[in-house]
């Protein structure tokens, strides 16, 4: 595994995934019982955004510092950047960025379980190291995909699944994905899935999309942020979300949600969001 999302910690592309991500927990947290919350890859669980990895890119500062300002935000934007502040003692320089793990436990209750994987050794060992001691966490070095298989459904029938990979195998990720879905869908149909994607080419996503449409999932929803067109390989263009069972009207905070975030990141007059149903039944 050569990718590191040291180097892209706190991006355009965190900022969607997190703010879906914090949306999708709290609407968990709407009824009293118990939840489960599984990452499949999870990464460090933390960033330095003042280490080497971060300060190469500067992706961060496109990405989370863009947001530190803004006033008249959705609630959602409101949330994350609160969380992130959290982490950071020195008003608006972001030095600590929170992976998905570490906003999910931050908002989860006392009864609530996490499920965290990771298939990188050095990764995996910081995971460890920084969810020790929180005992509604299991840390698992080992890959998602299996846990899915191995794992679902929890025992408390309710919860959330975090599909998060690096898209190393570029399109052959997404009949992975697809796969591990399937699967999932068979053990556990009723789990909420959330899919992190990357937008280059259109066309590499419209095939996913097709096949969530046609799935067996009742309901999958689909919200994606580009800041450029996608129609170039050679760059990240934007990227998306697809809920698999998302949370009852979801739609209406996601659709407050993403202008917002396309008005604050956009890196010109090529920004667009889109929010569709691929399935509802």
């Amino acid at each position: 595994m050569n990718y590191r999302h040291a180097f892209h910690a706190g991006n355009f592309a965190d900022v969607l995934k997190h703010t879906v991500l914090i949306g999708l927990v709290e609407a968990l947290k709407a009824k009293q019982t118990a939840f489960c919350y599984m990452d499949t890859h999870s990464g460090r669980g933390r960033y330095a955004l003042d280490g080497s990895e971060a300060t190469r890119t500067g992706e961060a500062g496109d990405g989370i510092q863009r947001l530190l300002a803004a006033t008249r935000a959705p609630a959602l934007v409101h949330v994350y950047v609160n969380l992130v502040r959290a982490l950071n003692a020195h008003g608006d320089a972001v030095a600590q960025y929170p992976g998905s793990p570490l906003i999910a436990s931050l908002l989860m209750r006392e009864q609530d379980r996490g499920i965290l994987c990771e298939l990188h050794p050095e990764e995996a060992a910081a995971l460890k190291a920084l969810f020790r001691g929180d005992t509604r966490f299991a840390v698992h070095e080992r890959d998602g995909y299996g846990a899915m298989k191995a794992l679902l459904p929890p025992k408390e029938r309710r919860g959330l699944v975090l599909i998060d990979p690096p898209f190393e195998a570029q399109e052959a990720e997404y009949d992975t994905i697809a796969a591990a879905l399937e699967e999932a869908r068979t053990r556990w149909p009723t789990g909420m899935y959330a899919v992190w994607y990357p937008i280059k080419l259109r066309q590499h996503v419209q095939k996913f999309h097709r096949w969530l449409a046609r799935s067996g999932f009742g309901k999958v929803l689909v919200a994606e942020l580009l800041l450029h067109p996608d129609n170039s390989a050679l760059r990240l263009n934007g990227c998306g979300m697809a809920i698999v069972n998302p949370p009852w009207m979801f739609e209406r905070p996601l659709a407050e949600l993403l202008p917002a975030l396309q008005a604050s990141l956009s890196q010109g007059r090529h920004g667009s969001h889109r929010l569709e149903w691929l399935a509802k039944d």
